[in-house]
C-alpha cells in the first residue's frame, strides 16, 4: 500500500467535507432574517440547497482532478466498494481506503465545527450540522424506507456514472468534470429527502458531532450507500462494461 494514496484520500475527503458540509452549515443561509433566507426585502445571501449541491459537486471536481491520479479519487467507502465489486479497484486496498477515507471525513466536520464558531447544535433539528436522516430528522419527514430506497438508487447511479466517465474509451480528461456533475444531480434530488449522504464518510464525520438520535440513524447511510455502489458497478460490468477496463494488477 502507497502512503501516498492514503493520503490522497484523506485528503479528498476532507475537502468533500468541507467544502460540501462546510457550505451547508456556514453559507446555506447566511444573511437570513426570517424562516426563507430573505433578506432587505426579498435578496437571498444564502446559498441555498441549489448552492450547496454545487459545493458538493465542485470539491468531487477539484479533487478529482489534483488527487486522482494518485489515489483514484474515490472519497467515499461506497465508491470503493462498488469498484472493488466492479472489477476496478483491489480488494486487499479496500479496507485502508475505507479507513482513510472515514478519518479525512471526520478531521473535515471539525473544521467545519471549528469555522462555525463551535456552535451548540440542535441535535433534534432535520439536517442539523449538515447531517443525514430520516424520520423526524429527514428535511422533508421521509420514512426509513423511502430514505432506504433513495440512498440506494442514488448511489447506483452515481457508480454507473463513474465506471462509465473513467472506462478507458470514455472522453480523455472528462471523468472528474462528469462524476462531480453527477454528484450535484444527487444533491438536487435527494437533499429533500435525507440531506444526501451517498457516502458513508460523509455521514459518519458530522454524525460524530451532531449525536442524538443522528448515531443510531447512522447504519442506514453506511448500508444503503454501499449496497447501491455495488449494485451500481454490477449493472455497469453486466450490461454496458468493457473487459479491458478490468483491473489487471494491484
Amino acid at each position: 500500500m502507497n502512503i501516498k494514496e492514503l493520503g490522497a484520500e484523506f485528503i479528498g475527503t476532507l475537502g468533500l467535507v468541507l467544502g460540501g458540509c462546510g457550505a451547508a452549515v456556514l453559507a446555506a443561509n447566511f444573511g437570513s432574517t426570517d424562516a426563507g433566507g430573505v433578506l432587505d426585502g426579498g435578496t437571498s445571501l444564502g446559498l441555498g440547497f441549489v448552492g450547496v449541491s454545487l459545493a458538493f459537486g465542485l470539491t468531487v471536481v477539484t479533487g478529482a482532478y489534483a488527487l486522482g491520479h494518485i489515489s483514484g479519487g474515490h472519497f467515499n467507502p461506497a465508491v470503493t466498494a462498488g469498484l472493488t465489486v466492479g472489477g476496478r479497484f483491489p480488494a486487499a486496498k479496500a479496507p485502508l481506503y475505507i479507513a482513510a477515507q472515514v478519518a479525512g471525513g471526520i478531521v473535515g466536520a471539525l473544521l467545519v465545527f471549528i469555522m462555525a464558531g463551535s456552535p451548540d447544535i440542535d441535535n433534534t433539528a432535520a439536517g442539523a450540522f449538515a447531517s443525514n436522516g430520516y424520520g423526524d430528522l429527514s428535511p422533508n419527514g421521509s420514512a426509513v424506507g423511502t430514505a432506504f430506497i433513495t440512498e440506494v438508487v442514488m448511489t447506483a447511479m452515481f457508480l454507473i456514472v463513474i465506471m462509465g466517465a473513467t472506462a478507458k474509451k470514455a472522453a480523455a480528461g472528462m471523468g472528474g468534470l462528469a462524476i462531480g456533475l453527477m454528484l450535484v444531480l444527487i444533491h438536487l434530488i435527494s437533499i429533500p429527502v435525507t440531506n444526501t449522504s451517498v457516502n458513508p464518510a460523509r455521514s459518519t464525520a458530522t454524525a460524530v458531532f451532531t449525536g442524538g438520535d443522528y448515531i443510531p440513524q447512522l447504519w442506514l447511510f453506511w448500508v444503503a450507500p454501499i449496497i447501491g455502489g455495488i449494485l451500481g458497478a454490477l449493472i455497469y460490468r453486466g450490461l454496458l462494461g468493457d473487459k479491458e477496463d478490468d483491473l489487471v494488477a494491484a
